[in-house]
């Protein structure tokens, strides 16, 4: 059969050559209507046609896209990524399970350098640096150097990848955040290679890859499993998806910021209901936003539910890549093929969606979200409001305004019949403590320092995230905001842990050329690292003479951040109220050192001659910002970054790694080790049998995110984990964080289920508890499993809607699989996570419309025995789950098999998707 079923291929003359393309021209005389098409539908199909074999990727599949209608679908779509991003959390176990593929390879007598990735790969270290110095000039060296000792054997690792294996690149510490970095540089818009023109596509390994949408490419965040199978040249399947088009009007109003703008756009996307759908943004709203506006909306995809939010390329998207460097060849060569092939921001008015959801810009007010969502909206005049009602309903705790506290003459009159006190003799500090109405206040004199600390109080205040630190607005919005504060005499709070975190070093640049990077450091927002930091919960450990009144005393402190997620332990394991705003914001709240507080009437403080100054008063103009701008940016900051970016520092350039095609594990490592479920593959399959006798090892409610399933940040040595490195010569300041350990599965199996704020309905307390229903005794999760393992009892776990929202995190699915879980119940998926438990050879069950555990009686204390399995396996098949539970009659319901495709079901079949393609590789 010929390899081009439409006569698409044409020729394209332009001033980078003459290049083949992939255009749409044979499927419009065939009678498709491409021009109503969403335009990111159209490079799904480009993609088919282009990658058109007649075997993974088949006439039918190009016609399915050609055909595509706003009503939802049931028909599997393939998709071929030109290339893949990695961050080194997810891309470790990544870079482990590939090496371990070819660890079986050799023992089964094949070439190991056959298992090599297929596409470019492009892995950027930005997730390990932790703020363990703050507020100081030595702060960025400090953290660096710990960085290093912590992580130098993961390092190591990652550098003997980028040496044996082809195709995959390695960008070192220190140079930025992964989503930054392929936006400022990593992303082509379109790509021409062997002679050959096609848009730039990509999956990631984190969930905010479609960052990249913003700048006209398709990219989405998948787990590293599924990463790894396109990487070794699988097609990744999908349903295909509804389109919804969000429609945005009019302009943002002067003194509100693109943090602002997402944060509406979360609330109002996530009201609608866009999981696992794609969306695109068009209308004349368009026009008002630069890149940088555009990608903080495509950032925060997983926020809003939806797979990408895609922005077509037009005259805003070359004017970003000329001020970022591109070269006019790149940027001619993008204009030229978009225009020829469909692609260019056009013809708006012809394209259906399946829905269409509108904003008027003019509407966006100043925006804060939280204490645990990213999509619990609060405007900012609100907030005070807010936060005193969530006091009492979520913490039972009656909110006082901090005029009626009567705390303020403590230390001069001795206390105030305090409740606890306390005395720290290595810090020489005290503590007293008052409870009125439940709310909690504590009075800390450090040396020769005195504060108070409320409820409310804020500790943490995190300028970070890619989300934020790639839109020039913003942060030089909070250099002035910075500048002008120290012009009244104002000053961060001396409880505040302050941090800067940009996602690159072109942010440090411009912010030093228009002077602010000193007015920021001179309120302690020092860089601490050019990485993720408080987002991913990398925040590092609070001062010690903090975190001890707040753990003594159950304070209910809060973080502030420019961040994209806020899940609860998240940003810090101590801070249960974590609020995501601007940079502008951030530096604002820092200053008062607490979120209860109205600042639109009451001030952030007073100056010298106590003039009281208010937010209105230091907030900068848009056009004092895009003065500013119009100065400082320069595609040469770009050039000199991104030109030595893969470089890496002195330490990084010392690293000395081996040789060797396969890696040498060593058992005495606690941060890499071969993973066990590739050892001893048979080549053969067989057909999966009904799950007979199960019992629940969790009973979770909604909402549970991949950080309650598998931590990221730090845990404690009486944890299953830390007990494990203790019993290993590991000390408690040697453990780093889950998310750095993710190349030891005896690590993170112990930590799967152990986030400190989980709820597990089968016991009382918080925490990675459960109980081992047969002995009626409580344990740690772990625990529990191996009981069960030593049993031969199967394990499914119960769930409400949206399990497994947040972070593309493999190690959620992988660590449940090495808990023994067959199977998970719940009432809806987030996408990357379901995908991910196929991924594992794990059952993702769902229930009927309208049940539920509570509507079907299910208490969790039953036996599960799970039909329809052995019989066969097909897409979306229902089965039937017979319940016993002793004194009370069985009873039956059915249940909807969430593999939704026919290679899902093949997946599934070979326990997972790497099994699927290592038995293939065996075969050939």
């Amino acid at each position: 059969m010929s390899r081009d079923p439409f006569n698409s291929i044409k020729s394209l003359k332009t001033n980078k050559g003459e290049f083949q393309y992939w255009s749409f021209e044979g499927l419009t005389k065939a009678g498709f209507d491409i021009e109503s098409l969403p335009f990111s539908i159209r490079i799904l199909l480009e993609n088919a046609l282009r990658n058109f074999d007649d075997f993974g990727i088949t006439k039918e599949h190009i016609e399915t896209l050609a055909s595509w209608s706003p009503e939802p679908s049931d028909k599997d779509i393939p998709f071929k990524p030109a290339r893949v991003l990695m961050q080194d959390f997810t891309g470790v176990p990544a870079v482990v399970d590939i090496a371990s593929l070819r660890a079986e390879a050799v023992r089964k007598g094949k070439d190991p350098q056959k298992i090599n990735p297929l596409i470019p790969v492009d892995l950027v270290i930005d997730h390990s640096v932790q703020v363990d110095y703050f507020g100081t000039n030595y702060s960025y060296q400090k953290n660096v150097e710990v960085e290093y000792e912590r992580n130098g054997e993961r390092y190591q690792f990652l550098k003997w990848a980028q040496k044996a294996f082809d195709n995959f690149s390695v960008v070192p510490p220190g140079m930025g955040i992964c989503h930054q970095v392929n936006l400022e540089y990593l992303a082509q818009g379109v790509i021409a290679k062997e002679g050959k023109v096609f848009p730039d596509t990509l999956v990631g390994t984190d969930s905010h890859t479609p960052m990249v949408n913003g700048i006209g490419v398709i990219a989405w965040g998948v787990g590293g499993i599924e990463a790894e199978a396109a990487i070794l040249g699988q097609p990744i399947y999908f349903i295909m998806p509804e389109v919804v088009g969000l429609k945005l009007n009019g302009k943002l109003p002067i003194g509100t910021t693109a943090t602002d703008m997402v944060l509406t756009i979360t609330e109002l996307l996530r009201k609608h209901g866009v999981v696992g759908k794609f969306v695109e943004v068009f209308g004349s709203g368009l026009d008002t936003l630069t890149v940088p506006d555009r990608a903080t909306i495509s950032n925060m995809s997983p926020e809003f539910g939806c797979t990408v939010t895609y922005f077509p390329i037009d005259e805003r998207t070359l004017d970003y890549m000329q001020k970022t460097n591109r070269s006019e060849e790149q940027i001619d060569l993008v204009e030229a093929y978009c225009k020829a092939n469909m692609l260019w921001r056009e013809g708006e008015g012809q394209i259906k969606y399946s829905s269409i959801v509108e904003l008027d810009l003019s509407t966006v007010e100043p925006t804060v979200s939280g204490p645990k969502r990213p999509q619990d909206k609060i405007l900012l005049r609100e907030f005070k409001q807010k936060f005193g009602e969530i006091l009492a309903k979520a913490h039972g705790r009656e909110y006082i305004p901090i005029d009626k506290r009567d705390v303020s003459r403590w230390f001069e009159e001795g206390g105030s019949q305090p409740s606890e006190s306390g005395r720290e003799s290595l810090l020489d500090v005290e503590y007293e403590t008052k409870v009125k109405k439940g709310l909690k206040t504590v009075a800390v004199k450090l040396h020769n320092e005195e504060f108070v600390l409320h409820d409310g109080s804020i500790v943490i205040a995190a300028i970070t995230s890619c989300t934020n630190t790639s839109n020039p607005s913003v942060m030089l919005g909070a250099g002035l905001i910075a500048k002008k504060a120290r012009e009244r005499g104002l000053d961060v709070k001396p409880w505040v842990k302050t941090s800067l975190a940009p996602g690159s070093k072109v942010v440090t640049d411009y912010l030093e050329k228009a002077n602010l990077l000193d007015d920021l450091e001179a309120l302690r927002f020092h860089v601490v690292g050019f990485g993720c930091t408080s987002c991913i919960g990398n925040s590092g450990p609070l001062p010690r003479h903090i975190a001890q009144a707040v753990e003594s005393n159950d304070l209910i402190v809060s973080s502030v951040l420019s961040g994209n997620r806020n899940f609860e332990a998240r940003v810090h394991p101590q801070v249960k109220m974590n609020y995501l705003m601007s940079p502008m914001l951030v530096v604002a709240y820092a200053l008062v050192g607490r979120v209860d507080v109205d600042l639109e009437h009451e001030p952030l403080g007073y100056d010298p001659n106590l003039e009281p100054v208010y937010l209105r008063d230091i907030w900068p103009s848009n056009d004092e910002i895009f003065e500013v701008m119009s100065k400082v940016l320069s595609p040469m900051d770009f050039e000199k970054n991104y030109g030595e970016i893969f470089e890496g520092n002195q330490m990084w350039q010392q690293l000395k790694v081996p040789e060797d095609q396969v890696y040498q594990w060593s058992k005495e490592s606690t941060y890499i080790k071969e993973v066990p479920f590739f050892r001893g593959i048979s080549e053969t399959v067989d057909e999966p049998k009904d799950i007979i006798g199960a019992k629940v090892l969790l009973k979770l409610g909604e909402s549970i995110t991949t950080d309650h399933i598998s931590p990221a940040g730090s845990f404690s040595e009486n944890s299953p984990a830390g007990q494990y490195l203790v019993q290993r010569g590991v000390d408690k300041s040697d453990f780093n964080s889950y998310g750095s350990r993710r190349g030891n599965d005896e690590v993170m199996v112990r930590g799967t289920f152990a986030n400190v704020r989980i709820k597990n309905q089968l016991v009382s307390r918080e925490g990675g508890f459960t109980l081992h229903i047969p002995s009626g005794e409580e344990m740690s999760v772990f625990d529990a499993s191996q009981k069960y393992k030593e049993e031969s009892i199967p394990l499914i776990v119960l769930a409400g809607k949206e399990y497994g929202s947040g972070s593309s995190r493999d190690w959620a699915a992988k660590g449940t699989n090495l808990l023994g879980v067959k199977a998970v119940l719940a009432e809806s998926y987030e996408r990357i996570h379901r995908s991910n438990l196929v991924g594992m050879g794990i059952l993702p069950l769902q229930y009927l419309t309208g049940e539920s555990a509570e509507g079907l009686g299910l208490t969790g204390k039953e036996t599960f025995y799970i039909h329809g399995i052995s019989d066969g396996l097909s897409a979306l098949k229902r089965l039937k789950i017979k319940v016993q539970m002793e004194g009370k009659s069985d009873f039956e319901f059915e249940v909807i098999s969430r593999l939704d495709s026919l290679i899902e079901v093949a997946y599934y079949k070979n326990g997972g998707i790497l099994h699927y393609v290592l038995r293939d590789f065996l075969k050939r």
